[in-house]
């Protein structure tokens, strides 16, 4: 992926759910694997150590560092990536964003949207589009999983004459069925979702136990309050 904080910030439409769930470890383990797979070489996760990611996802450190990491760090070490500076400007013009905090800034639904709405348009520099974001700057990552999708395009604007972009429509199959690609982005999107906010996962766990002892308290103080004004007449 090469997208920047601003594209999150300034992209519009209409989102898709994504339906994360961040209790499913499944869905994250899955989610790691194919975001280093198939975004990790260009974007760090600079907030994110693997040995932290291997306890949150109940991940073994001969796990992660056999089938995660692509790099050589070590396993204490944040999740960087080995493309270079001057091998960034050469091929996009600048260095990848880190995508850390990208499910904070923008949210999940714009996470699983934008990477299902990319589409072939021979006039970009890199022979691709995204409808969510237009103009975007980087290629489709996914789009051996999804096929190839070509835009379905409206009456032209009779000031500009830009034709917008209706709707998307797969021509050619990829190696997953629209409903299997459904779940790799809505994995991938869990996992940047816990990228942002590692905590979440035991916060949520917290509140739990929290809530218990909060009902289990004020039973107490109900029952100590009838003792004391039993007698109270």
């Amino acid at each position: 992926m090469l997208v920047s904080v601003s594209a999150f910030a300034s992209g519009g439409g209409n989102l898709m759910q994504a339906g994360t769930d961040l209790g499913d470890r499944a869905s994250l383990q899955r989610g790691a694997a194919l975001y280093m797979n198939y975004c990790s070489g260009c974007h760090s996760l600079k907030y994110l150590r693997y040995s932290r990611m291997a306890e949150d996802l109940g991940l073994t450190e001969d796990e992660v560092m056999q089938n995660l990491n692509f790099t050589g760090a070590k396993f204490g070490e944040q999740i960087q990536v080995s493309l270079t500076e001057g091998e960034a400007n050469k091929w996009f013009g600048k260095m990848p964003p880190d995508l850390s905090l990208i499910a904070r800034v923008r949210g999940s639904d714009w996470i699983y949207t934008y990477l299902k709405s990319f589409y072939l348009d021979e006039s970009r520099p890199l022979g691709w589009n995204n409808k969510l974001f237009p103009n975007a700057s980087m290629p489709n990552p996914l789009w051996q999983m999804q096929g190839l999708q070509h835009a379905e395009y409206g009456e032209p604007d009779k000031a500009t004459g830009d034709r917008p972009v209706h709707g998307l429509k797969i021509t050619q199959p990829g190696t997953q069925t629209p409903a299997q690609f459904d779940q790799s982005v809505r994995d991938i999107t869990t996992f940047l979702e816990y990228a942002g906010e590692p905590a979440a996962l035991k916060r949520e766990k917290l509140g739990v136990w929290v809530i218990l002892f909060l009902a289990f308290f004020t039973f107490l103080a109900w029952m100590l309050k009838h003792e004391y004004w039993k007698d109270v007449h």
